[in-house]
């Protein structure tokens, strides 16, 4: 793992040549996840200026009601546009792993948080069907338009389970298939009730559901 990250990255499973070639050898069933592009195809998606106005990032925030000392993974953070101020709801105290399967992005938002002096925030290359998170502390899980690129979503969402705290949470925001980018793609769709059938399955029910987005379904779960 490179010198410039501003705190020890936990569980780094690959290195970006590392994870290629484990791929490779596995073959076909470890292959990337659904809709996967090269890092810079990514930062430009996820940091255009259209996106990040419709994120709704302070009232995501206020519908979570994260007290100081929380700890949050941020699934598939990406350029981590909501990596740093969930850090910031949930400081001093709190943490946030921001992981990520791209070694790209998880070192884009680890310079971001040093430049930025924020300290809370432990960057974490993640695996296909398991976030690989460092201990098994997590209050909230947060999934922003992420869930519908993971393939074998009920096996992640299960190994995912098995980090959070007693009474830990699982949001979920993902687009109605009818509505999002995806909608003529099947395999980048997935619905309310899919999920909600997946997170029983990981012992999961629904605790909470906000109407924030006209294209998008906000549902938060919880043991």
């Amino acid at each position: 793992m490179p010198s410039i990250f501003p705190f020890p990255l936990p569980r780094v499973r690959f290195a970006s040549l590392g994870l290629l070639l484990a791929t490779l050898a596995l073959g076909p069933a470890a292959h990337a996840q659904l809709g996967s592009r090269t890092t810079e195809a990514w930062l430009k998606t996820l940091t255009s200026e259209g996106r990040l106005k419709g994120l709704k990032i302070e009232e995501v925030l206020s519908a979570l009601k994260l007290p100081p000392g929380t700890i949050v993974a941020d699934i598939g953070a990406g350029a981590g546009a909501f990596t740093l101020p969930l850090a910031n709801a949930v400081a001093p105290s709190g943490k946030v792993y921001a992981v990520d399967i791209d070694q790209g992005l998880v070192d884009h938002i680890a310079r971001n948080a040093k430049e930025k002096n924020v300290t809370n925030v432990v960057a974490v290359l993640g695996q296909f069907t398991d976030p690989a998170l460092p201990g098994k502390d997590v209050d909230l899980a947060f999934i922003y338009d992420v869930l519908h690129h993971i393939e074998n979503r009920a096996e992640y969402l299960n190994n995912l389970r098995g980090y959070l705290k007693k009474n830990g949470r699982i949001a979920v925001i993902d687009f109605h298939p009818e509505l999002g980018p995806h909608r003529n793609d099947p395999k980048l769709q997935i619905t309310k009730d899919q999920t909600k059938a997946w997170m029983a399955s990981a012992g999961l029910k629904p605790v909470a559901e906000h109407q924030l987005y006209k294209d998008k379904w906000f549902v938060v779960y919880s043991l």
